[in-house]
């Protein structure tokens, strides 16, 4: 989640009492007690005069947004977020701008500066990619290289405004999910999505939501009651008559609007997109949308995206298609994490340093299995540990027992060659995931319709075609050609890279929906769920 940054991580409590607003019955539980009589609770007042204080104090220093002071300003420096208005929702609000709720807050210099932090917060955009998208909300993006600008968001004061007319905060995270706050031009996959969603809504949304029962698939000249239902769902008159070809061309179209292989039969995938109905389908488009806006308007002269939903990479140059190629990604409990950065400089014949836990769970026990020749065949060799000049160890001086049982850490690395699991280059992109783009020796696994199998790195089906379009060929086989030496050759000029995930994507045929591997269009849903439930109890 795009966070701004605050002074210092703030422990919320907005009260009711507090603030002098009554209290619902129902929020008891969730606010402090009334206080004990002869306690006085701050007032709007004194809670306005604090907060002018601060906020005068804070333009000074620059820690206060001259939007935000300016929108105090002309309101006499009231409260925006008054418990008595948002009721129930203000501990969804700070949760969506990163911030905790705390009861038995008393003090009015203490409640502006609460107030504060979440204008603030909200005025720059905190939480607003999706209202609660960290990457387990499944639409963040996380921008890892300082070279990259995130996606700012504008207009912090008419954010503040619009949030001072929703009546709960419920309404406003609600608008949020329906409106872009970010001004300016659209990148081409929000512009691509935007419009298949109006389309698909003109298209598919008014159609009647009758069921199909299940049974065998529909083809040409079947008849019955299933075929008057995949009628009926389909807007077409109950004629009673056998399959015929009207409804083989209105399935045909509703198979290229869902990504599915335009047969004109109902088989069970067809039957089950009509069964889920068009609401369904509306949601994974509009998640999608969330997923886009994260990515920037203008993607520069040179850029790679790589989708990890499709399994594929493109490398965009001049405006064009340079190339395209499958890839393999994370496995769906080791994702590859969507992400920005920058390949910074290619690394032929490169060494891999195998992780720790795989050289407890899957070298150390090969080693124990086979012997001490299994470290030579697979062109293995052992360090002392991790810096640049590390001493290489006698593998049969090491305790390969307690290598397996974890009780001694060993750096084992793969020396370039045929089988290195980094094939003959890897694209280094600086980051703290630990996340790159590299070639392998396993070719055979992008035959597969679904190319889920590394620890969170991209494999590349063609690595060195790209790596000659990134650093000119004759380098590129150069490099490569030093006797099995690793060589880093770095870019001119750093190459942007987008690693996201689209499960839903317009083509030159349709929609295409793609299997939510990750289960984060799922996590998105259910937080959107709970969100919108919450304005039916105002």
């Amino acid at each position: 989640m795009r966070r701004a940054p605050l002074p210092c991580r703030l422990i919320v409590g907005l009260i009711v009492a507090a603030l002098g607003a009554p209290m619902a019955a129902q929020a008891q539980s969730l606010w402090r007690p009334d206080p004990p009589p002869g306690a006085r609770s701050a007032t709007r007042l004194d809670v306005a005069r604090a907060l002018e204080a601060q906020i005068e104090a804070g333009l000074e220093t620059g820690a206060v947004d001259t939007e935000v002071a300016d929108f105090y300003r002309d309101r006499n420096f009231r409260p925006l977020w008054a418990p008595g208005r948002l009721r129930l929702d203000v501990d969804r609000l700070a949760e969506a701008l990163g911030v905790e709720i705390e009861a038995e807050v008393r003090d009015p210099w203490r409640l502006a500066e609460i107030e504060l932090a979440l204008s603030q917060a909200y005025a720059r955009g905190a939480g607003q990619v999706s209202e609660l998208g960290d990457e387990a909300d499944g639409v963040a993006l996380a921008y890892v290289d300082p070279g990259l600008r995130q996606p700012q968001e504008s207009g912090g004061r008419a954010r503040l405004e619009a949030a001072a007319e929703a009546p709960t905060v419920g309404h406003l995270l609600a608008e949020q999910r329906r409106s872009d706050p970010r001004g300016g031009p659209r990148n081409r996959y929000h512009e691509d999505l935007a419009r298949a969603l109006e389309q698909y809504r003109a298209q598919w949304a008014g159609l009647p939501e009758v069921r199909i029962a299940p049974g065998r698939d529909l083809t040409p000249g079947t008849k019955g009651a299933r075929v008057d239902q995949l009628r009926a769902r389909l807007g077409l008159p109950e004629t009673g008559e056998p399959y015929d070809g009207l409804l083989v061309e209105a399935v045909s179209a509703f198979q290229r609007a869902h990504g599915l292989e335009p047969t004109g039969a109902a088989d069970a995938a067809t039957i089950r997109a009509l069964n889920a109905g068009p609401a369904h389908y509306e949601r994974l488009i509009e998640i999608n949308l969330e997923r886009a806006k994260a990515l920037p308007a203008s993607f520069g002269d040179r850029y790679l995206l790589v989708d990890a939903a499709a399994g594929e990479l493109w490398f965009h140059e001049h405006g064009e298609v340079a190339l395209n190629m499958k890839v393999v990604v994370g496995k769906p409990d080791q994702p590859t994490p969507m992400m920005a950065g920058m390949v910074r400089h290619l690394i032929f014949n490169p060494y891999w340093n195998v992780p720790e836990d795989l050289v407890r769970t899957s070298i150390a026990p090969k080693v124990l299995a086979r012997g001490l020749s299994y470290v030579e065949d697979e062109g293995l060799e052992v360090l002392a540990d991790y810096t640049d000049d590390a001493p290489v160890l006698n593998p049969a001086k090491v305790d390969w027992k307690a290598v397996a049982a974890g009780t001694l850490s060993v750096r084992v690395r793969q020396k370039p060659g045929p089988k290195n699991m980094m094939g003959k280059v890897k694209l280094m992109l600086p980051n703290p995931l630990g996340i790159y783009l590299h070639d392998t020796p396993h070719k055979g696994d992008f035959a597969r319709s679904q190319r889920l199998a590394s620890s969170g790195c991209v494999r590349l089906e063609d690595a060195m075609r790209l790596a000659k379009l990134l650093v000119d060929e004759d380098r590129a086989e150069a490099a490569l050609a030093v006797g099995g030496e690793e060589r880093q050759i770095d870019l001119e000029a750093p190459v942007p890279v987008y690693i996201t995930y689209f499960t839903a994507m317009p083509t030159e045929t349709g929609l295409v929906f793609r299997p939510d591997v990750y289960g984060r269009d799922a996590a998105f849903a259910a937080r959107r769920a709970q969100a919108e439930a919450a304005p039916a109890a105002d």
